[in-house]
């Protein structure tokens, strides 16, 4: 049996406060990058930071960083490693579940257009894909 989440009266408030500020019940994808890393093996370490910053700054640039009634939010995590170590740094989308490649600034940008504003993934850059499944809602 799935463990139903925590009803958000239940939880801390201060807990409740992060989640509501952060919009997490209106992300639309998910965005993992592999950067500042403890050991780079999939690219060079100062590499991976200016990704990182530059994929900050331009979804906050956009608006895309929260929740909004004209665009997705976008959520964003920095991963010490995503286990592709090679042609870095690595960027995966989920729930879309496509994993990218030299996501240096210039990708970043053709990602953020194509497939976040688009929904055309930027095929010349994707190593795999494989969407989550979608599951259907428990009854409330």
């Amino acid at each position: 049996m799935t463990e139903q989440p925590t009803p958000p009266e239940q939880c801390d408030a201060t807990l409740s406060a992060c989640v509501q500020n952060l919009g997490i019940n209106h992300i639309d994808r998910h965005v993992f990058i592999c950067a500042d890393q403890t050991k780079p093996k999939c690219c060079d370490k100062a590499a991976s930071i200016i990704a990182w910053n530059y994929l900050k700054k331009r979804l906050k640039e956009l608006g895309l960083d929260k929740p909004s009634e004209t665009s997705p939010h976008i959520f964003r995590t920095k991963a010490n490693c995503l286990r592709v170590c090679g042609q870095g740094p690595i960027l995966v989308v989920y729930p879309d579940g496509v994993w990218y490649r030299n996501a240096t600034p210039e990708v970043i940008e053709r990602i953020i257009q194509e497939h976040f504003l688009g929904d055309r993934p930027v095929s010349e850059y994707i190593i795999a894909t494989s969407p989550l499944p979608t599951l259907s809602k428990a009854p409330t």
